[in-house]
């Protein structure tokens, strides 16, 4: 059965237990969809928090007999992580980290990333082994699961060299501990049956010669195909064997409620550089001399590859310059812990670099953002390719393995399977020294003759690898896709082990059937995802997830993937005819997909094909905003001044009356009209603030230097009780540095548009965009001087206004926007003795300053003035995101829940952002006074 027969609307129920749990269409569809081209309807998600309740939803399952899946991060590509049964999230409540002897080992549950985990280990020199390109978004739980490698790891740091204990929740129930003095004798005591099987298997293995040579074979290299047999040989005692069969077991064996590891020292120092030779041959040739020098990546690109890469802004003059024939190219790295190690290793490889048979002069570099740009260049393959594909088809990344001296002859059949299979734009990439590759195609999965294409296609690829001595899976896991080949792969005798060794784990079955093993050869080929055609911002998605960690609504309703995979659902409804489902649909997306969406364009920043979801959410707010709205909107632009002067009066009357009395009257408000209308008042709002000034209060004699546009929300929002807020703060710092500045004309009545963009107001946005721009451009006489906003939300604001303008056939590309934060630390600061140093301060860096790129200088312009700055590691968007904290502020509690529990640990003399919003939103969460930092900055220049 594909995808398109799904009877997504049958009746599901839930669990019948006491662990939260949903059966919502919304929220079986948005769990559907992962990252591979697969897709399965779960009956009901479930949501443990303790291993305990793992151990009860076996029981349940059992009971049904339906079957269970576990899923975190959902950058699974294999099909591993979906389910037509019981799917439970993992992601939500398994969070913990715990950092053990300085750094050495790590104690981690399996809902956090990969990113978090080394975040906390970084100041401790440290990292974790597994590497994995998706770190961003791919959770422990889904690492060890699938004993993921990555970049640099290779086959000696991954998850299954170092993973030191785990503890397993078995299929029966039992939760094993396999660090405890007693494990072996408790595994013996606890599970007779299971004990016994491993020793069984064990010796069985080890008494076959060629049972033993295929495991050398295989587990030599990269190997994610079927179970880890390599276990039998490795370790003696049945609970090691238990522990290290779990790993790349896929869910299929038990769940992995919590594991150790030992870490790997980081290696901060790195040098990198593209080197260009003029064939596959030439390259591959390559690779054992420059495997010898200890280079710590080698990453291949074919010839496609390259094609591709010159489309990308950030590709290198040598390779834009290049004529592509046949050609190819090897991103080569030195990684080291200290300058003076990545300086011998540099000089130990320069003769066997120089040697190179290039057709260009290879050049190695230590600047971060060369070094950005050229592996932007590698990663961006992905991103390119995925992007521009057609509509209504599916992205299939896939990868391979064999020994390196079959990697030219492997490479070259792929690109002769790809012409003859007429895969375009299919490019070949990745870890060249481990024999590692991985290739993409696009594919429709609506038609008998695109799905007879990619079966034919895939026979010949699985007979080209196994031919080779490889593994159809080298990273990904074995998943759907490659379960019908994995006896294949191994034989008959070791696939027979395999089998005895998931009936010992799970008799029932039910655990992820249809994972690793699978005794129908056409299995692969079913529960297809089907891409339908949908709109601009939802058709080039390709559904990693990588969006996710950054969504403020991730933990409250949705997620940027789960907005746009459901609006693929409303419209497969809609062609099947399913109103009752459409409906249901619709009627909850308002909330969890319209209304708790920030908009804030965090999603953008970790999309791999650059989609702003926000986009899609403002477009659905203007196709669902009324004429009247509108209107009243468009009466607010052109009245802007009085507007935010009434609602700082407002905020200043109701810092007078009683909190519970204007929080009820507000309620009533939010009953009556919506609560994506009416503001909901609580006492941690501040009072009013102050209407804009059109000149300053203090200027220098002497030509401006600046444009200096305030922020409308200083005006709404009054500062904080103890500061004299950031646009005072801002004039006075200029004033002492003798920096002159200009104000526009009219400032009182201009917006950054953001209020009605976020909303979909497109009149009053375009009204307000027809007084802004002008008015700039004339203060900044002609574009000659910059445009200094103090909020980075509206720094942002207005660069986005001059993009759609530019877009629209305007002529204001010659105005320039800085931020407050980094005038000052630009133009400002240095001219300003600091004198009263503030002892610490807590940082919170803001969506807007995230993607302005900012965050590096507002840190470094807080280290100016304190010797204790801290960013907290689980920093996040605060889901405020301009009135969306007021309309919903479940939104910033869910946003900020992390971040606040980090700064609750820690005491600070300050808190600082650079937002007057963001402020409200953290001192609310936090119960700390947030301030602007040009605030502290000034503070702590004052004049004895």
């Amino acid at each position: 059965m594909n995808a398109a027969s799904i009877p997504v609307s049958a009746p599901a129920s839930a669990p019948n237990t006491s662990i939260a749990s949903s059966n919502r269409s919304i929220d079986r569809l948005k769990y559907a969809h992962d990252a591979s081209h697969y897709l399965l309807v779960p009956t009901s998600v479930a949501t443990p928090t303790s291993a305990a309740e793992v151990a009860e939803l076996y029981r349940e399952s059992q009971r049904r007999g339906i079957p269970l899946t576990f899923r975190s991060g959902g950058t699974s590509l294999s099909g591993q992580g979906v389910t037509d049964g019981i799917l439970v999230d993992t992601r939500a409540n398994f969070r913990s980290i715990e950092v053990l002897d300085a750094g050495a080992r790590v104690r981690v549950q399996p809902g956090v990333t990969v990113r978090q985990v080394n975040a906390r280990l970084t100041r401790f020199g440290r990292k974790l082994g597994p590497d994995p390109a998706s770190e961003i978004a791919c959770t422990i739980g889904g690492v060890v699961a699938n004993n993921s490698s990555g970049m640099a790891c290779g086959t000696a740091q991954n998850s299954y060299q170092t993973v030191e204990s785990m503890v397993v929740v078995l299929p029966s129930g039992t939760i094993v501990d396999t660090g405890a003095s007693d494990a072996d004798d408790r595994l013996r005591h606890l599970e007779p049956a299971l004990y016994r099987g491993l020793t069984r298997l064990r010796d069985r293995v080890r008494g076959k010669a060629a049972s033993v040579s295929v495991i050398q074979a295989q587990f030599s290299m990269k190997n994610t195909m079927g179970y880890g047999l390599n276990s039998f040989l490795d370790y003696e005692c049945p609970v090691d064997i238990l522990a290290h069969l779990m790993i790349g077991s896929e869910g299929t064996l038990g769940f992995i409620a919590e594991v150790t590891f030992h870490t790997v020292p980081a290696l901060p120092h790195a040098l990198t550089g593209l080197a260009l030779f003029p064939s596959l041959s030439a390259a591959t040739s390559a690779l054992p001399s420059l495997v010898a020098v200890g280079l710590g990546t080698i990453e291949l690109m074919d010839a496609t590859s390259l094609r591709v890469a010159q489309t990308q802004p950030d590709s290198t003059p040598e390779l834009q310059a290049l004529s592509v024939n046949g050609h190819a190219a090897l991103l080569l790295e030195y990684l080291a812990a200290s300058p003076d190690q990545l300086s011998k290793q540099r000089d130990a490889g320069a003769a066997t670099l120089a040697a190179l048979d290039l057709i260009a002069p290879l050049s190695l570099t230590g600047n971060a953002r060369e070094r950005a740009n050229l592996w932007h260049i590698r990663k961006g393959l992905y991103t390119t390719v995925a992007g521009a594909r057609p509509s209504g088809t599916t992205a299939l990344l896939e990868d391979i393995v064999v020994p390196v001296p079959a990697l030219l002859g492997t490479c070259e059949s792929l690109i002769d399977l790809f012409d003859a299979y007429d895969y375009e734009e299919s490019v070949i990439f990745g870890h060249a020294k481990d024999g590692n590759i991985h290739f993409m195609l696009n594919e429709h999965f609506d038609d008998q003759t695109s799905l007879a294409r990619y079966a034919r296609f895939t026979e010949e690829m699985v007979c080209l690898v196994l031919g080779n001595n490889g593994s159809l899976k080298a990273e990904h896991g074995t998943g759907r896709i490659m379960a019908p080949f994995v006896q294949r792969q191994y034989g008959d005798e070791l696939y027979t082990v395999m089998r005895e060794l998931k009936a010992l784990f799970d008799p029932t079955g039910l655990l992820n059937p249809g994972v690793i093993l699978s005794d129908n050869p056409q299995s692969y080929m079913a529960n297809l995802k089907l891409a339908p055609v949908v709109e601009g911002e939802v058709d080039r998605c390709v559904e990693c997830g990588y969006c996710e960690p950054a969504c403020p609504s991730k933990d409250l309703t949705m997620t940027p993937r789960q907005r746009i995979v459901i609006r693929r659902e409303m419209k497969s409804a809609e062609a099947r005819g399913d109103e009752t489902l459409l409906a249901e649909l619709r009627r909850d997306y308002n909330y969890d997909g319209v209304e708790t969406c920030a908009v804030d364009g965090m999603c953008q920043v970790a999309c791999p094909v650059n989609i702003n979801t926000g986009d899609l959410v403002r477009r659905l707010r203007a196709e669902n905003t009324s004429a009247l709205e509108q209107s009243v909107w468009l009466g607010a632009a052109k009245n802007w001044g009085a507007v935010t002067a009434l609602g700082g009066l407002a905020l200043s009357v109701a810092d007078r009356v009683p909190a519970p009395l204007v929080t009820a009257a507000t309620r009533v408000g939010r009953a009556l009209l919506g609560a994506d209308t009416v503001p909901l008042y609580d006492k941690d709002l501040p009072r009013g603030g102050s209407r804009r000034r059109t000149l300053p209060a203090r200027e220098p004699e002497g030509e401006p230097v600046a444009v200096y546009f305030a922020a409308c929300i200083g005006a709404m929002f009054g500062p904080a009780a103890d500061g004299i807020g950031v646009t005072d703060a801002f004039r006075e710092l200029c004033a002492r540095a003798g920096v002159s500045l200009t104000v526009p004309t009219g400032i009182d009545s201009l917006c950054c548009g953001t209020p009605w963009k976020s909303k979909g107001n497109t009149r009053g946005y375009n009204r307000m965009t027809d007084s802004v721009l002008p008015a700039l451009l004339a203060a900044s006489r002609g574009g000659e001087l910059p445009i200094v906003c103090d909020a980075a939300s509206c720094t942002e604001g207005l660069e986005t206004m001059q993009k759609n303008a530019i877009a629209a056939g305007g002529d204001y590309a010659v105005l320039r926007f800085v931020d407050a934060v980094e005038f000052i630390h630009e133009n400002v600061i240095e001219l300003l003795p600091v004198t009263m140093p503030v002892s610490s301060i807590a940082l919170h860096h803001t969506c807007s300053s995230t993607q302005l790129g900012i965050n590096t200088i507002m840190t470094e312009l807080a280290e100016l003035i304190s010797p204790d700055v801290h960013v907290p590691v689980d920093w996040s968007c605060c889901g405020f995101a301009g009135d969306r904290g007021l309309l919903h502020p479940e939104l910033t509690a869910s946003a900020t829940a992390r971040e606040s529990a980090e700064i609750a640990e820690l005491s600070f003399a300050s808190y600082a952002s650079a937002n007057r919003t963001c402020e409200v939103g953290m001192s609310r969460a936090t119960g700390q006074n947030y301030r602007h930092l040009l605030e502290l900055v000034e503070e702590a220049t004052r004049p004895f």
